[in-house]
């Protein structure tokens, strides 16, 4: 496990494969246990959740863009793109009060 790279992914970079990963790993969405806090290295505070391949741990930003996006998951919307594209996760239009960035 120590030798895992390690990814942090902000909604923007969102690829399918990570997607899907999340959605696997948190069916029924994250709560509080699941967070992972920690400050990068601009001393910000990041809040994300874990999801892990084989040889990768990504820690993804968590956001109401990403919440509203694993609640509304399709793996066909994701068909037509590459499982590397961070093009294929849209960006969703939430209005101000919704969107915690």
């Amino acid at each position: 496990m120590d030798n895992l790279k390690r990814v942090i992914v902000d909604f923007k970079k969102l690829t399918p494969e990570v997607l899907k990963l999340l959605v696997e790993r948190y069916p029924d969405g994250y709560d509080d246990r699941n967070i992972i806090t920690f400050k990068n290295a601009q001393g910000e505070r990041i809040e994300a959740v874990e999801v892990l391949t084989e040889d990768t741990k990504y820690l993804v930003k968590i956001s109401a863009k990403l919440e509203y996006t694993m609640e509304n998951y399709d793996e066909d919307d994701y068909e037509d793109f590459e499982d590397d594209d961070p093009e294929a996760v849209p960006d969703p239009e939430l209005s101000e009060e919704d969107d915690e960035d």
